[in-house]
């Protein structure tokens, strides 16, 4: 887990999804500028919402995506999070 005390939803979110992390994770700012640049728009936008527990439904209506583009981009998104390169970005 986070050795500084101040975990954020996204820092908890990238945890919960990232299999092996070695040191801890940049503080939330820098974390999200490495996501931005690193995620698609909309991969970025459904880690914001599971990271926030906002209901995923209005999201995939605003996004045009039906439940099984959904799943395809949620997984592509947990990969990306565990690509070693990504990995060594986003921690300290």
């Amino acid at each position: 887990m986070n050795t500084n005390d101040t975990t954020t939803p996204i820092m908890n979110e990238v945890e919960k999804h990232v299999r092996k992390l070695t040191k801890p994770l940049k503080d939330e700012d820098e974390l999200k500028k490495v996501l931005k640049v690193k995620l698609t728009k909309k991969e970025f936008k459904i880690l914001n919402a599971w990271a926030n527990e906002d209901d995923i439904q209005p999201l995939l209506e605003k996004l045009s995506l039906d439940e099984d583009r959904y799943g395809e981009l949620s997984l592509k998104l947990i990969k990306k999070l565990n690509q070693e390169k990504l990995k060594q970005e986003m921690m300290i």
